[in-house]
Protein backbone atom coordinates (compact mmCIF):
# COMPACT_ATOMS: atom_id res chain seq x y z
CA UNK A 1 0.00 0.00 0.00
CA UNK A 2 1.59 3.45 -1.03
CA UNK A 3 1.17 6.90 1.37
CA UNK A 4 -1.02 8.24 -1.04
CA UNK A 5 -3.72 5.04 -1.66
CA UNK A 6 -3.42 4.96 2.54
CA UNK A 7 -3.72 8.87 2.86
CA UNK A 8 -6.97 8.32 -0.23
CA UNK A 9 -8.37 5.16 2.11
CA UNK A 10 -8.04 8.10 5.85
CA UNK A 11 -9.51 10.43 4.50
CA UNK A 12 -12.96 8.31 3.76
CA UNK A 13 -12.48 7.45 6.98
CA UNK A 14 -15.65 9.06 9.01
CA UNK A 15 -13.87 9.74 12.95
CA UNK A 16 -16.42 8.36 15.56
CA UNK A 17 -14.88 11.52 17.94
CA UNK A 18 -12.66 14.30 18.14
CA UNK A 19 -9.92 12.07 18.81
CA UNK A 20 -10.10 9.82 15.94
CA UNK A 21 -10.79 13.10 13.77
CA UNK A 22 -7.29 14.55 15.09
CA UNK A 23 -5.96 10.66 15.17
CA UNK A 24 -6.48 10.78 11.52
CA UNK A 25 -5.05 14.62 10.86
CA UNK A 26 -1.86 13.55 12.49
CA UNK A 27 -1.61 10.32 10.64
CA UNK A 28 -1.93 11.87 7.56
CA UNK A 29 0.54 14.56 8.43
CA UNK A 30 3.28 11.61 9.34
CA UNK A 31 2.72 10.23 6.57
CA UNK A 32 4.30 13.34 4.46
CA UNK A 33 7.38 13.14 6.82
CA UNK A 34 10.59 11.81 4.55
CA UNK A 35 11.54 8.61 6.36
CA UNK A 36 9.20 5.76 6.04
CA UNK A 37 6.22 5.98 8.48
CA UNK A 38 6.09 1.87 9.45
CA UNK A 39 10.27 1.94 10.47
CA UNK A 40 9.83 1.48 13.87
CA UNK A 41 13.47 2.02 14.11
CA UNK A 42 13.99 5.13 11.76
CA UNK A 43 11.64 7.20 13.78
CA UNK A 44 9.96 7.38 17.52
CA UNK A 45 6.61 8.00 15.88
CA UNK A 46 5.14 5.52 13.35
CA UNK A 47 2.68 3.34 12.13
CA UNK A 48 1.15 0.57 13.79
CA UNK A 49 -1.68 -1.75 12.63
CA UNK A 50 -4.13 -3.52 15.21
CA UNK A 51 -7.51 -5.49 14.95
CA UNK A 52 -10.86 -5.48 16.36
CA UNK A 53 -11.18 -9.65 16.25
CA UNK A 54 -15.38 -10.87 15.99
CA UNK A 55 -16.63 -13.66 16.26
CA UNK A 56 -20.62 -15.01 17.60
CA UNK A 57 -18.96 -14.73 21.08
CA UNK A 58 -17.97 -10.86 20.51
CA UNK A 59 -14.32 -9.19 20.42
CA UNK A 60 -11.31 -9.83 21.70
CA UNK A 61 -8.85 -8.08 24.30
CA UNK A 62 -6.05 -8.83 25.67
CA UNK A 63 -3.88 -7.12 28.35
CA UNK A 64 -1.03 -5.09 26.80
CA UNK A 65 2.14 -7.52 28.18
CA UNK A 66 4.42 -4.13 28.90
CA UNK A 67 1.38 -1.47 29.14
CA UNK A 68 -1.12 -3.74 31.18
CA UNK A 69 -4.02 -2.23 29.62
CA UNK A 70 -7.07 -4.33 28.18
CA UNK A 71 -6.18 -3.50 23.98
CA UNK A 72 -6.92 -5.22 21.16
CA UNK A 73 -4.08 -7.30 19.39
CA UNK A 74 -1.67 -5.65 16.89
CA UNK A 75 1.93 -4.59 16.67
CA UNK A 76 4.32 -3.04 14.22
CA UNK A 77 4.27 -3.60 10.53
CA UNK A 78 6.96 -5.42 9.40
CA UNK A 79 9.31 -4.45 6.16
CA UNK A 80 7.12 -5.42 2.87
CA UNK A 81 4.26 -5.91 4.88
CA UNK A 82 1.02 -4.56 4.33
CA UNK A 83 -0.79 -2.85 7.36
CA UNK A 84 -3.67 -5.13 6.84
CA UNK A 85 -1.57 -8.19 6.41
CA UNK A 86 0.18 -7.24 9.30
CA UNK A 87 -3.02 -6.58 11.64
CA UNK A 88 -3.42 -10.77 10.24
CA UNK A 89 -0.04 -11.81 11.29
CA UNK A 90 -0.28 -9.71 14.64
CA UNK A 91 -3.74 -11.08 15.71
CA UNK A 92 -2.79 -14.65 15.10
CA UNK A 93 0.68 -14.47 16.73
CA UNK A 94 -1.17 -12.65 20.08
CA UNK A 95 -4.21 -14.60 19.96
CA UNK A 96 -3.41 -17.98 18.20
CA UNK A 97 -6.89 -17.50 16.25
CA UNK A 98 -6.72 -17.76 12.59
CA UNK A 99 -8.68 -14.68 11.68
CA UNK A 100 -9.36 -12.65 8.39
CA UNK A 101 -10.31 -9.55 6.89
CA UNK A 102 -13.68 -8.73 7.33
CA UNK A 103 -12.81 -5.94 5.21
CA UNK A 104 -9.74 -4.68 4.14
CA UNK A 105 -9.87 -0.81 4.69
CA UNK A 106 -8.81 1.03 7.71
CA UNK A 107 -11.79 1.10 10.49
CA UNK A 108 -10.27 3.36 13.29
CA UNK A 109 -7.00 5.36 13.88
CA UNK A 110 -5.90 6.38 17.17
CA UNK A 111 -2.79 8.06 17.95
CA UNK A 112 -1.43 7.21 21.34
CA UNK A 113 1.83 6.64 23.18
CA UNK A 114 3.33 3.44 22.87
CA UNK A 115 6.27 1.29 24.86
CA UNK A 116 9.99 2.87 25.09
CA UNK A 117 8.60 6.34 24.60
CA UNK A 118 7.49 5.80 20.97
CA UNK A 119 4.08 7.36 19.62
CA UNK A 120 1.86 4.79 17.73
CA UNK A 121 -0.08 5.88 14.62
CA UNK A 122 -2.39 3.06 14.86
CA UNK A 123 -4.35 1.49 11.74
CA UNK A 124 -6.89 -0.47 12.97
CA UNK A 125 -8.68 -3.25 11.16
CA UNK A 126 -11.60 -5.83 11.64
CA UNK A 127 -11.40 -9.11 11.60
CA UNK A 128 -13.49 -12.21 12.38
CA UNK A 129 -12.69 -15.58 13.67
CA UNK A 130 -14.16 -18.84 14.30
CA UNK A 131 -15.24 -18.31 18.18
CA UNK A 132 -12.86 -20.34 19.55
CA UNK A 133 -10.70 -20.32 22.66
CA UNK A 134 -7.49 -18.29 21.54
CA UNK A 135 -4.03 -19.69 22.71
CA UNK A 136 -1.95 -17.31 22.19
CA UNK A 137 1.76 -17.89 21.00
CA UNK A 138 4.67 -18.36 23.47
CA UNK A 139 5.96 -15.42 25.05
CA UNK A 140 2.70 -13.54 24.03
CA UNK A 141 0.27 -12.32 26.49
CA UNK A 142 -1.96 -14.84 28.25
CA UNK A 143 -4.55 -12.72 29.14
CA UNK A 144 -6.72 -13.04 25.59
CA UNK A 145 -10.14 -13.27 26.11
CA UNK A 146 -13.71 -12.84 24.17
CA UNK A 147 -16.27 -10.41 25.54
CA UNK A 148 -19.43 -9.03 24.88
CA UNK A 149 -19.64 -5.57 23.77
CA UNK A 150 -21.16 -4.24 26.85
CA UNK A 151 -17.65 -6.24 29.26
CA UNK A 152 -15.64 -4.98 26.86
CA UNK A 153 -15.92 -1.52 27.07
CA UNK A 154 -16.03 -1.90 30.93
CA UNK A 155 -12.40 -3.67 30.33
CA UNK A 156 -10.71 -1.71 27.47
CA UNK A 157 -8.64 1.42 28.29
CA UNK A 158 -11.17 4.23 28.44
CA UNK A 159 -10.06 6.03 24.95
CA UNK A 160 -11.15 2.78 23.05
CA UNK A 161 -14.30 2.70 24.28
CA UNK A 162 -15.80 4.67 21.63
CA UNK A 163 -14.54 2.57 18.70
CA UNK A 164 -15.87 -0.03 20.92
CA UNK A 165 -19.00 1.15 20.13
CA UNK A 166 -18.54 2.11 16.60
CA UNK A 167 -17.39 -1.42 16.03
CA UNK A 168 -20.89 -3.11 17.65
CA UNK A 169 -22.95 -0.94 15.41
CA UNK A 170 -20.30 -2.24 12.64
CA UNK A 171 -20.43 -5.86 13.39
CA UNK A 172 -24.78 -5.27 13.63
CA UNK A 173 -25.26 -4.40 10.64
CA UNK A 174 -23.07 -6.90 8.69
CA UNK A 175 -22.86 -9.97 10.66
CA UNK A 176 -25.92 -12.00 11.75
CA UNK A 177 -24.35 -14.67 14.39
CA UNK A 178 -28.07 -15.78 15.52
CA UNK A 179 -27.64 -18.53 13.93
CA UNK A 180 -24.76 -19.97 14.90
Amino acid sequence: MTRPELARELALIEPVDAREADSIAATLDRLSWAVDPFDEFANDHHLTASAFVVSARGVILHRHRRLGIWVQPGGHVDAGESPPRAAVRECHEETGLSVWLLDSRVFHVDVHPGPRGHTHYDLRYVLEATPEDPEPDPGESPDVFWFDFAAARERAEPTLVAALNKLEGYVARVRDWSGD
